[in-house]
């Protein structure tokens, strides 16, 4: 069955870019010949069943392992779907719902009564309308220059789409800040990518440190410190007394024994830490 199940996943990975570009084809007036979309449809079809049938055998196999409904259907699921591939998807999924809350410009997620956010979204503005500004232009370059059906309408939807999540990106994370809670707990964010959880008593230390880190995002290095970089600057850093497990976004998981992360106000931050949590010491400030 692992042979099976790594063919099926290849398969859809090949065959769904194809079907991509056939719709493409179409859409643009390019003729395509019968034989050829029967073969691609057919093909889809058949990888399609494949993984259907994949995904019934796992749930009665978790079902007979004693998981119920919809946990033996999660259970099959994640056997079925890569963990970086079931991570993109979700975050696709909260990128969109973001995305609407901040244009109808609803409170920010996650944050109840008692709790006090934390934003970090105005250290990126500039650098994301940048990244904006680059998007639209080449959006509207390539619609000039391309001349060829196919390829124009595949470079304006690739571009359409890459405008519309700088956008989304940078709204995410206006609407998912960092949470300090009432309960003196932390919840560390970035948009939809990364969502990191420390209990109070985890807590040991925090304090103001401007840091310049270099590595990727929640990406923790060799004395187990994890970044949560904005415009690759951190301003509060957080020591804890225990390590705290949790999922990058690409779904691999790691632990951390400190964090380092931006704030907007962060002497508000660290003000607010160690309020709500008396055994939490001060460290050196920068």
């Amino acid at each position: 069955m692992r042979a099976l199940r790594r063919a099926v996943r290849w398969s859809l990975a090949a065959l769904v870019p194809l079907e991509f570009v056939l719709v493409l084809c179409v859409v643009g007036g390019v003729r395509v010949a019968p034989g050829a979309r029967l073969a691609v449809e057919l093909a889809v079809v058949g990888v399609v069943a494949a993984a259907g049938t994949l995904l019934l055998l796992d749930v009665r196999r978790h079902r007979r392992a004693g998981l119920r409904g919809r946990a033996a259907l999660l259970a099959a699921v994640d056997d079925a779907v890569p963990a970086p591939v079931r991570k993109l998807t979700a975050h696709e999924f909260f990128l969109f719902t973001s995305f609407l809350r901040w244009v109808t410009r609803r409170g920010p997620h996650g944050v109840r009564e008692g709790d006090l956010p934390v934003a970090y979204a105005p250290g990126q503005t500039a650098v994301m309308g940048a990244f904006l500004f680059a998007c639209v232009v080449e959006t509207v370059a390539l619609a000039l220059l391309v001349p060829w059906p196919v390829v124009h309408a595949l470079t304006l939807v690739v571009d359409v789409w890459g405008c519309y999540f700088v956008v989304a990106l940078h709204a995410s994370c206006v609407v998912r800040p960092h949470v300090i809670g009432a309960d003196g707990s932390l919840r560390l964010r970035y948009g939809a990518l990364v969502d990191i959880r420390v209990p109070a008593e985890r807590m040991a230390a925090v304090r103001l440190e401007r840091t310049f880190p270099e590595g990727r995002l929640a990406a923790v290095d060799e004395q187990g410190v994890a970044d949560m970089a904005v415009a690759a600057q951190t301003t509060v850093t957080v020591e804890l007394a225990e390590p705290v497990r949790f999922v990058r976004a690409l779904g691999r998981p790691v632990e951390a024994r400190a964090f380092r992360f931006y704030a907007e106000d962060p002497g508000a931050v660290v003000a607010a830490l160690r309020a709500r949590d008396g055994s939490t010491t001060a460290g050196r400030g920068d």
